[in-house]
């Protein structure tokens, strides 16, 4: 077991996705929903979430070589992505840009809140996916460390189903001053990750 890797891709896509801090966002695009259509609404949203972070990991590298994109080079971007999603979570910015989205997707009554804006974009963000492709690359074609890596992308849509069941309740558990804190150090956590996917980036560019 690639104990090392299991780590990397189990606090990269936790950070990322961040199943703690979507609760508010579920919470307001089910507002107002019965408690049996807000179960749906969450194993559907983690389900579509799931097939697309799990389709990102699988065929992203085969994408990558078709668009001619050398890893080192989207490792390089994607690092960057990740850090300015990373400044979001430390200034406060991406809850208000995950509740602005919710309350978008409420006015235009978009039919499957699942689809959007749960599972797309909050839950398999550009962030996320970008996530899926690096880890993908660093497994390199080895066929435990994905199966390892499907692993971890099932285990973290699992902690935000549960999340979401029991949003109401988390919500309460945590309060206001709680989830503003616990977005500071995760984005602080995430930045670190974003800066380590920079620098392999770089060292494999020059190396080749």
């Amino acid at each position: 077991m690639p104990v090392e890797f299991l780590v990397s891709a189990l606090v990269t896509l936790f950070v990322v996705v961040d199943p703690i801090g979507l609760v508010p966002g579920f919470l307001a695009v089910t507002d107002g929903l019965p408690r049996s259509a807000r179960r749906g609404v969450a194993w559907r949203a983690s389900l579509i979430a799931a097939c697309i972070l799990a389709g990102s990991a699988l065929i992203g590298d085969w994408l990558l070589r078709t668009l001619s994109i050398t890893l080192p080079a989207f490792r390089i971007a994607g690092g960057l992505l990740l850090f300015s999603i990373a400044s979001e979570m430390v200034f406060g910015l991406r809850v208000a840009r995950q509740s602005r989205q919710a309350e978008e997707a409420l006015e235009e009554h978009v039919r499957n809140i699942a689809a959007f804006p749960l599972a797309v974009p909050l839950m398999a963000g550009p962030g996320a996916i970008t996530a899926c492709v690096l880890l993908a690359g660093r497994a390199d074609g080895d066929l435990l460390q994905l199966a390892v890596l499907l692993g971890v992308i099932v285990a973290v849509l699992v902690m935000c189903l549960v999340a979401f069941l029991a949003g109401a309740q988390i919500a309460r558990l945590i309060g206001t001053t709680g989830n503003v804190v616990l977005s500071r150090l995760l984005g602080v956590l995430l930045a670190a990750l974003a800066v380590q996917f920079v620098i392999d980036g770089v060292r494999a560019a020059l190396a080749s």
